[in-house]
């Protein structure tokens, strides 16, 4: 049994970290700088962003490397440095899991190469194939208990990170997508075929990530355990919806409407639950908390997504006005 499973066995369920790159920003990152150079530069800001999730209640933090890839380093002239920069995040996750004396998971971030694959782009699934390769080598060296694929939307370079992935690597292997476009990932996956696709190709979980709104996340991970063979699932939506206050972009879901959230994913059977952009050690540690049951579920109005048809009777309403 992996690590991911023997936790899960242990605690029936488990709670992710929430956001790494709004959290650098308050620290000091400038918008169009690299996040994961600061794990060489600035390791101590994001070891303190690891253990507030820790502190948070968080079972499983994912490692500061959504753009660790040859591809996405490459704009940032750091594509030599790729070994260096994944081992080094890996050592600050690592760092704070192993402070506390709980079992908290390091997971490797792995996100999108940023390019379209041939032959909508240039790319070949072949050089995605290596690219993920390198990345998820130096995450395994660097000591992560599993790697994790995010915030994907075409199932050809899913395919391609969790084969790159298994080509250097024995570690469990998570993925999740992200639902943005009337429940469709933007490259028009439904969560039935991500779920279908992904039980045939060995990872240990799946699931749903970022997203355009939370009601269309709950959908999609409901499709995707259905699809997936019985899979744990993972969802790990946006802070509600980002909104301008001025010259300041906001999401709009405070830790309350994250914690009621939680509780439907987890009254619907899904077992690895935290949260993406906007979110904040503040939000996990009220959906901790809920979960828990040590406070009660946040009464909290349900939102309503692209693909949730509204209430019956707001729509009453509406005809009688």
């Amino acid at each position: 049994m992996n690590a991911l499973n023997a936790l899960l066995e242990t605690n029936g369920y488990l709670v992710i970290d929430g956001a790494m790159g709004t959290e650098l920003f308050a620290a000091g990152l400038t918008s169009g700088d690299s996040p994961e150079l600061w794990n060489v530069e600035n390791p101590e800001a994001v070891q303190a962003v690891h253990r507030a999730y820790v502190a948070a209640g968080s079972d499983i933090i994912l490692t500061n490397t959504f753009g660790g890839t040859r591809f996405r380093m490459k704009l940032h002239k750091l594509e030599d440095r790729v070994d260096e920069i994944n081992r080094a995040a890996a050592a600050n996750a690592r760092l704070a899991a192993d402070e506390t004396d709980r079992t908290v998971l390091v997971a490797g971030s792995m996100g999108p190469t940023g390019e379209l694959l041939f032959p909508l782009g240039e790319l070949t699934a072949q050089e995605a194939q290596e690219g993920f390769a390198e990345q998820a080598k130096a995450l395994t060296a660097g000591g992560v208990d599993l790697l994790w694929l995010e915030t994907l939307s075409s199932l050809e370079e899913m395919e391609a990170g969790v084969k790159g992935a298994q080509s250097v690597s024995d570690l469990p292997i998570v993925v999740t997508m992200s639902y943005d476009t009337a429940g469709r990932t933007m490259m028009g996956v439904t969560g039935t075929e991500m779920g279908a696709r992904l039980a045939e190709l060995g990872v240990s979980a799946t699931g749903a990530n970022c997203g355009a709104n939370l009601a269309d996340t709950e959908s999609a991970v409901a499709q995707i355990k259905e699809a997936s063979g019985g899979l744990p699932v993972v969802s790990k939506g946006n802070a509600g919806i980002p909104v301008w206050v001025g010259s300041d972009l906001h999401y709009d879901g405070t830790p309350e409407i994250m914690a009621a959230h939680a509780h439907r994913l987890r009254e619907a059977g899904i077992s690895l639950i935290g949260a993406c952009c906007g979110s904040t050690p503040a939000h996990i540690a009220y959906i901790s908390s809920v979960l828990k049951g040590e406070k009660p579920v946040p009464d909290v109005e349900r939102p309503v997504g692209t693909v949730t048809s509204p209430p019956k009777e707001k729509r009453r309403r509406r005809r009688q006005g």
